[in-house]
């Protein structure tokens, strides 16, 4: 009997430690319940799922990403070493707190689950960028919105062709020139960074 509570015990920790560890990653959560919620809607033909789905995929990773532009922005506004990223940090807290709450707002109207933290994908990107001091971290943070900025571009493009809900696809639409304005910016700001080695 002793053995039994002993081995007991140990599968209670080891199951116990095993769920701790596996964080499911916000974006995929958020998503999960979206689409639990268009599947549970009566009579919704396949294509008209698939489309809520896109419209919902876009709008989780949106969110995602405009916390990670948010809290980046504060970071490097706050501890950056280069005025090119300092500015471009105050430019996506402005920006992005402007877009998050319009994207939130259409989200409830839409009964639409955003995360509420970032995706694991943006968590690693502000760890990189965070983990970093000085220069070395405005350098990092400005190389990294230039990628964000271009995988922005593409997502909002495709979601203002594709998403079914008007207001959604006319939210994409908009922000499209913003985010390459954005996107311009990081690069020439990237390169001035560089430039100073």
């Amino acid at each position: 009997m002793k053995y039994f509570a002993y081995g007991f015990l140990g599968l209670v920790l080891l199951l116990g430690g095993s769920s701790c560890s596996s964080r499911q990653d916000a974006v995929d959560t958020a998503q999960k319940e979206n689409e639990a919620k268009t599947a549970a809607q009566p009579n919704t033909p396949p294509a008209v799922e698939d489309d809520k789905n896109f419209d919902s995929e876009f709008m989780t990773k949106a969110a995602s990403g405009g916390m990670l532009e948010v809290e980046l922005g504060t970071a490097v506004a706050a501890k950056g070493a280069t005025t090119e990223g300092k500015q471009f940090g105050q430019m996506m807290v402005k920006d992005h707190t402007k877009s998050n709450t319009e994207l939130k707002a259409i989200a409830a109207r839409k009964n639409i689950t955003l995360p509420t933290a970032l995706g694991d994908d943006h968590r690693k990107v502000y760890e990189d960028v965070t983990g970093k001091k000085g220069a070395d971290m405005d350098k990092e943070y400005l190389k990294e919105m230039v990628k964000d900025h271009e995988e922005d571009v593409k997502e909002f493009t495709e979601a203002s062709q594709k998403a079914t809900d008007p207001e959604i696809k006319a939210f994409a639409t908009k922000n499209v020139p913003v985010l390459q304005h954005h996107l311009d910016m990081a690069n020439k700001m990237k390169d001035a960074v560089e430039a100073r080695k």
